[in-house]
């Protein structure tokens, strides 16, 4: 059974897509671009400032699924210049506590609306 998530305090989808889906005990998020949900204002004054407006995202959809970070087994960094790898990777470690999920972090040569960064993951739920 598959079941659509959706959190009012995340970005709306600028596409023909759902937030994230919940299929049986995983959880599957959309990529996560620094789109303030509030203002529906993209975050890019600083890479810093935009990694965690995308973590802060990514942490909304979490909720509304009943999971936090503690319950994500895999996710994807996309940059568009891996010379921000060191900072984006400052800031997405601040978000774990322990047992860091295994990840990939790519570079690609353009990102949705022009942004830096991109992250999507995938969650368990006992």
């Amino acid at each position: 059974m598959k079941t659509i998530i959706n959190s009012p305090n995340a970005p709306t989808p600028i596409g023909p897509y759902s937030q994230a889906v919940k299929v049986g005990n995983f959880i599957f998020l959309s990529g996560q671009i620094a789109i303030d949900p509030v203002s529906g204002q993209l975050v890019l004054t600083d890479i810093k400032a935009e990694t965690t407006r995308v973590m802060e995202n990514i942490k909304a959809v979490l909720q509304e699924a009943g999971v936090n970070f503690s319950h994500i087994v895999k996710t994807t960094i996309f940059l568009n210049n891996m010379q921000n790898f060191g900072i984006v990777n400052e800031v997405y470690g601040s978000y774990f506590t322990d047992e860091f999920p295994p990840r990939e972090t790519v570079e690609v040569s353009a990102l949705p609306k022009n942004v830096n960064v991109e992250i999507s993951v995938t969650a368990y739920k006992p």
